[in-house]
């Protein structure tokens, strides 16, 4: 039999019973008949070979069967006594459950059902705190608390990400707070750009530095907090339309007290103030400027309020790096520690998520304390039901805040998520510098705008010295103040007092010399009194005060005038001229003291001036120009002596001059001075020819008369007689007006000139000295000439030396 015999199998049961053979109908009823007979004995003995076999194979297993049949009992007896070991420990574990375990196990499943409760409370509290977050923050934005405002925004959004991500109802609530973000920033801004404009246009009057402080220092930490780093523009622009408006108010002011100007037929503000007067519209600046004096400081004490925040974030993160820093530096000495730690966390896993802090056993306690430190464990004690307020520690150990005081007493609190890089803080800080150094330059480009709309119909070129010196000394003391205040300096407005101050040079210089060239082309050459306020200009000069003195009306005309300038001790017999001249030198060295920043330009003018005085005096005395100019008749000694003495007086002052100016010019600038040595050496030579001119009228006049010189008597001769004369005459001209020394010097120049023509003469007429009778008349008119000579005042100790008039033997 094959092993997968199987009569079920349709095949192998028609293999098997051929049924086919019964299938026919009719026909072959005896032959079937006998077919199914041997078919049903066929089957027949199939049936006997299987009993056979079975009986076989029972007498093969005979012995196991019978053995099975045999052991059934003893194994029922068996199942039996374990049926009833069971049901005894069933009923003993029962009774133990019942007893030891039911209850324990009940306390725990009530303690994790509570802490889940407890969770359940908790997050439906934290979705009851989130939903009253709009409401919260429009209540915080009615009291303008932005930084409030945006770090509850901040913290809501935090949260919905974490705790209550996927809560259904929550799920619009993120970009409605983010749309909320937008609206504070604009709100903040505008609230910013509303806060510089009332803080730059209140009343100057206003003693308060700083328009409520605790307001801008929240606005900045807010603007700070969202990025907004380009605030400072908003309050730059504010200062350009505030310095415009504080200029035109206060001309309106000023117009308003001026009955003069009719504002309704001057329309234009720039045309009314052009009608002021000087004193009118000088007070006019000076009230612009002391306004912008204010103005700036206000500006400082706000923006150094803006950079102490700046600061104040700076430090802050400086401060976070350090302790993570230090946090970095202690974690690897903690690394067993930690160890410990995880391991105990993880055995008491378990036990702390089902008993509460209070309820832990002694040896659990650590364990359960070591997990609540962890980032992501929840409150889970007795009393945290009742708490206030209940939220995850993921969500709060984000918001670290520290408390800050800022330069004004106020209170902040400045959160770690305001991620400004030190670079961006750092920038931040210098442009809000920048910005003060701005409002300066603001400040000092108006003024000039000003100035200059006052100066296009040339009235600033009109002024006076000493106007023009107190426009100089305000503008000047109005720069130095806002160096003082903003720490820098700003080039517009001295730019624009430099070049007034060139225009009122030249202008000063031109009145000036016009005026010394009108004295001039005027002037007789003779010597004139010296009133006395001039002989008190010159003792102020010799007392180191080189500066116009005041007036003293009644002492003046109490006392005459000098015929003589008396200079340290020397007497000067000078002209009208020179005296003016002095006077306007002195000017020029007040001017400088006035004006150090036209010290430059004043020392070139001064210098023309005096190379203007020596050549134009040199053009109508050596050059006789006075012959036609004043009307002269001639050049006199006088005339020369007076002219030359004058030119002494000048060079005397020169040196002073020169020390005034070199101790007002920078060091670079020495090399200027050298206009005074030239000056220096020009006026000694005028002098020189002077004196040379004097000599040479004498030289002219020996010549003269010498060349007719005949030896004879009578004696002394009538050429003699004339010579003595004409030295008397000259003498007499020029001893009151120059030195004794110079007299001497100058006669013996002359007495050199005579002997040479006399020599000459001599030599001519063949005149020896040999004692003869012509020697003797010779000697006898030179006895005569020389005491005449020796006999004028100052000459008495003159060496003559007559004797080179002779012809040396060889």
């Amino acid at each position: 039999m094959k092993p997968d015999f199987a009569l079920e199998d349709s095949l192998t049961f028609n293999a098997v019973l051929p049924w086919s053979h019964f299938s026919t109908a009719g026909g072959k009823g005896n032959r079937d008949a006998a077919s199914s007979k041997l078919l049903q004995e066929k089957l027949s003995h199939y049936l006997d070979i299987v009993e056979v076999n079975i009986a076989h194979q029972i007498s093969l297993r005979s012995e196991a069967f019978f053995h099975a049949m045999t052991s059934q009992h003893e194994l029922q007896d068996y199942l039996r006594k374990t049926s009833q070991a069971v049901k005894l420990l069933r009923e003993k574990i029962s009774k133990i459950d019942k007893v030891m375990c039911e209850g324990s196990l009940r306390v725990l499943r009530l303690s994790l059902t509570r802490n889940n409760c407890i969770k359940v409370y908790n997050k439906l509290k934290l979705m009851a705190t989130v939903h009253q977050t709009q409401p919260t923050v429009q209540l915080l934005l009615s009291t303008s608390e932005y930084v409030g405002a945006l770090d509850l925004i901040a913290t809501t959004q935090e949260v919905l990400q974490q705790e209550l991500q996927g809560i259904h109802s929550f799920r619009h609530l993120g970009s409605q707070l983010c749309e909320l973000e937008k609206l504070i920033d604009k709100m903040m801004i505008a609230e910013f750009s509303t806060y510089a404009r009332n803080d730059l246009n209140r009343p100057l009057e206003d003693d308060c530095q700083i328009l409520e402080e605790e307001r801008l220092v929240s606005l900045v930490f807010g603007l700070l907090k969202q990025r907004k780093l380009n605030f400072y523009e908003i309050y730059g622009d504010e200062m350009i339309n505030t310095a415009k408006n504080i200029i035109k108010q206060c001309v309106v002011n000023t117009v308003s007290q001026i009955e003069e100007i009719d504002t309704e037929v001057v329309v234009k503000l720039a045309d009314q103030m052009r009608m002021m007067n000087f004193p009118q519209w000088f007070d006019l600046l000076k009230n612009i400027f002391c306004k912008f004096t204010i103005f700036l400081k206000r500006i400082k004490a706000t923006l150094n309020t803006i950079r102490s925040v700046v600061f104040l974030v700076l430090d802050k993160n400086q401060k976070t790096r350090d302790l993570e820093d230090t946090l970095q530096k202690n974690s690897a000495k903690e690394s067993t520690v930690d160890t410990e730690v995880a391991y105990l966390t993880h055995e008491g896993m378990f036990i702390s998520d089902a008993f509460g802090d209070g309820e832990l056993p002694a040896g659990a306690a650590d364990t359960a304390s070591q997990r609540n430190t962890s980032p992501n464990s929840e409150p889970c004690s007795s009393d945290s039901v009742s708490e206030p307020e209940c939220t995850t520690d993921s969500s709060s150990s984000k918001e670290h805040t520290s408390s800050s005081i800022t330069p004004g007493g106020v209170e902040m609190m400045i959160s770690d998520d305001m991620k400004l890089t030190d670079l961006e803080l750092v920038r931040l800080a210098n442009n809000i510098q920048e910005l003060l150094y701005n409002a300066s330059d603001i400040c000092h480009d108006r003024s000039v705008k000003f100035l200059m709309a006052r100066a296009k119909d040339g009235f600033l070129e009109k002024l006076n010295s000493n106007e023009f010196v107190t426009l100089s000394r305000l503008m000047e003391g109005f720069i130095l103040d806002t160096e003082q205040i903003c720490g820098r300096k700003s080039m517009s407005l001295r730019g624009a007092l430099q070049s007034q101050a060139n225009r009122f040079v030249n202008r000063f210089h031109e009145e000036r010399k016009t005026k010394l060239s009108l004295l001039l082309d005027n002037e007789r050459w003779k010597q004139a009194e010296v009133p006395a306020e001039f002989q008190d200009l010159v003792d102020s000069v010799s007392d180191g005060r080189i500066s116009l003195p005041e007036k003293k009306p009644t002492a003046t005309e109490e006392r005459k005038p000098a015929e003589f300038l008396i200079v340290e001790g020397q007497k000067y017999a000078t002209v009208g001229t020179v005296l003016l001249l002095i006077r306007i030198i002195l000017e020029y060295c007040q001017c400088v003291d006035n004006i150090p920043s036209i010290t430059t330009d004043m020392l070139t003018r001064l210098s023309d001036l005096l190379k203007y005085f020596n050549s134009r005096s040199c053009q109508l005395v050596l050059g006789a120009g006075a012959l036609q100019v004043v009307g002269l008749k001639t050049i006199t000694t006088k005339n020369l002596a007076l002219s030359s003495r004058c030119l002494q007086l000048i060079v005397h002052y020169i040196p002073i001059i020169r020390a005034h100016f070199e101790a007002r010019l920078q060091p670079k600038q020495f090399s200027m001075l050298r206009h005074f040595d030239h000056i220096t050496k020009d006026y000694h030579d005028h002098i020189a020819e002077i004196s040379a001119k004097l000599v040479a009228i004498m030289d002219s006049l020996f010549d003269k008369l010498l060349s007719k010189y005949e030896v004879k008597a009578p004696v002394p001769s009538a050429c003699f007689r004339n010579i003595c004369k004409q030295m008397a005459k000259m003498h007499e001209a020029i001893y009151d007006l120059l030195p004794e020394e110079q007299t001497q010097m100058l006669f013996l120049r002359i007495n050199a000139s005579y002997k040479l023509h006399l020599k000459r003469q001599l030599a001519h007429l063949n005149v020896v000295n040999d004692g003869g009778p012509l020697n003797g008349l010779v000697t006898s008119d030179v006895a005569f000439y020389t005491g005449n000579l020796q006999a004028l005042k100052g000459l008495n100790n003159l060496d003559l030396n007559m004797a080179e008039i002779w012809e040396q033997k060889r």
